[in-house]
């Protein structure tokens, strides 16, 4: 399936597919009305229904949507390079009223050659492993990724036992806006 090269678009019609599809409809709306998927979905919907679509900024979505799903504890997965910005994300959080986890990926201070028995740099390492783990031990219930590496990102996301999203992606070079990457 390859959705981009689509010119028909028959699926932007309501319940109208293209039959290239590998999954069951059916089986795929029953399990949207599961009790975990249906609670996601609706807190989601309050944030674009009804025109909201595009008024709040993602930070102001994941204090919403949190609220939304009565998580108490948010966990903040960051890179230590992006610890100011974790300390003022922490602030919102805190501010908004979660009680919040914020675990660098230098937690534990393992060695590069202890993590990547390759590796000749002789640093703390990043420890995706222990992040994770830290936030599973302290029963987070969203956890925020924070600029984790490529790769570590992979490895954490992995290891995680809650609900996670995604607000910061590290690009170095365009300032952490991957999509300027993309477009020209």
């Amino acid at each position: 399936m390859n959705c981009t090269s689509c010119n028909d678009k028959v699926c932007r019609k309501q319940q109208t597919s293209c039959d290239r599809e590998s999954f069951d409809r059916n089986e795929v709306i029953a399990e949207y009305q599961e009790v975990s998927n249906k609670e996601v979905v609706e807190a989601a919907a309050q944030l674009v229904d009804s025109g909201r679509a595009g008024t709040l900024s993602r930070m102001e979505e994941i204090v919403e949507f949190a609220q939304t799903m009565g998580y108490k504890k948010l966990g903040l997965a960051y890179c230590y390079g992006m610890e100011q910005y974790a300390n003022a994300i922490e602030t919102l959080l805190a501010g908004a009223g979660f009680d919040v986890s914020a675990v660098s990926c230098s937690v534990g201070g393992l060695t590069q050659s202890e993590v990547n028995t390759a590796s000749c740099i002789h640093k703390v390492s990043c420890n995706p492993l222990g992040q994770a783990q830290q936030l599973n031990a302290e029963k987070v219930d969203l956890t925020l990724v924070v600029g984790i590496c490529m790769g570590h990102d992979i490895i954490l996301n992995r290891t995680l036992n809650m609900d996670f999203t995604t607000l910061v992606v590290k690009d170095r070079k365009h300032n952490h806006a991957p999509l300027k990457g993309i477009t020209k």
